[in-house]
């Protein structure tokens, strides 16, 4: 969920110095903090969200669209949005690459309504090896044969968690693969718009076009409207929005004041956050196979990024 709203704040200031600090410098260790402190809220987050679909029975758009209308109305006065960031010439790419991300958002909510949180989030870290994969089918860039290697490994690290030869799987586990797809595919759009627009139209666009299209997925045949069973389902969404805006802050912040190189391996502590949380509240135990096929991906994911520093330094989401 959290790499929405990342897309929305990638305006933030990255790349201090360029090559990775000691850690122990002030601002990296600050940034390290911020991260971690992130991926823990997000973890809480995923598992009130798994609540409020597996127990309290709420839709998933419905769930969408009430997390991301509370944190946007949160977010906004921080953002300030000013009517002259609307300024563009490729409103077609931008509701190309909302829809991208709306996707994605509706596409992990639905994922946690089916299957365990260690198995969502241990797939939805796919998403850095369908960026790769995108940016050299879609963009044309050249893609070197060991980033090949690492993207192959980090798919076979999935296919390890999918398990699709066992009796064990089921359909609903490929939903969390195809919102990491659907995010590259936003994460892929922006780093191409970033060439003719500004990163404050970037925001503005996501931002507002973000909730109305959950808004209108919600209202569909079947998608569960906005009505909210009872006072349990309305606590629960006011604490994911609230969460969520906190949630976003830290993550900016992270970014704001460390290099996205640094950071990057704090990202994927989210994954114990989220295992450790899943087995308190909900008895989920994850298998063996799920510590090999995170082991591949992470290592895959840390090594693809050791090849490609050196870049651009844009900000690239990954959990």
């Amino acid at each position: 969920m959290r790499r929405v709203f990342l897309f929305a704040l990638g305006y933030v200031r990255r790349g201090k110095g360029g090559a990775m600090a000691g850690f122990f410098n002030s601002s990296n260790a600050m940034g390290a903090a911020l991260m971690i402190g992130a991926g823990a809220v997000f973890a809480l987050i995923n598992v009130l969200v798994q609540y409020a679909a597996m127990v309290l029975g709420i839709a998933a758009p419905t769930i969408t669209f009430w997390q991301y209308a509370i944190a946007l109305l949160i977010m906004l006065p921080w953002l300030g949005a000013r009517p002259s960031g609307f300024r563009t010439t490729r409103i077609g790419a931008h509701l190309l690459r909302v829809g991208l991300a709306v996707g994605g958002v509706q596409l992990w909510v639905l994922g946690l309504a089916h299957v365990p949180i260690w198995q969502a989030i241990s797939l939805i870290m796919l998403s850095p090896f369908f960026v790769t994969a995108g940016a050299a089918l879609l963009l044309g860039e050249r893609v070197t044969s060991p980033r090949w290697i690492a993207v192959g490994i980090g798919f076979l690290g999935g296919a390890v968690i999918l398990q699709p030869w066992s009796d064990a799987f089921t359909p609903w586990a490929l939903v969390p693969v195809g919102a990491a797809a659907l995010w590259a595919g936003a994460s892929l759009m922006t780093k191409r718009m970033t060439t003719t627009e500004t990163p404050a139209a970037l925001t503005l666009y996501l931002l507002a076009l973000l909730t109305p299209l959950n808004a209108g997925l919600a209202v569909l045949p079947g998608a569960g409207g906005f009505a909210l069973p009872g006072g349990s389902a309305i606590a629960a969404l006011i604490a994911v929005g609230l969460l969520t805006a906190v949630a976003q802050y830290a993550l900016a912040r992270a970014y704001a004041v460390a290099d996205a190189a640094f950071l990057q391996p704090f990202d994927h502590v989210k994954l114990p956050f989220n295992v450790g949380l899943g087995l308190l509240v909900f008895g989920f135990v994850p298998p063996g196979s799920m510590w090999l096929g995170s082991a591949l991906i992470v290592g895959a994911s840390l090594w693809l990024l050791s090849r490609e520093r050196g870049g651009d330094g844009a900000v690239v989401a990954t959990g």
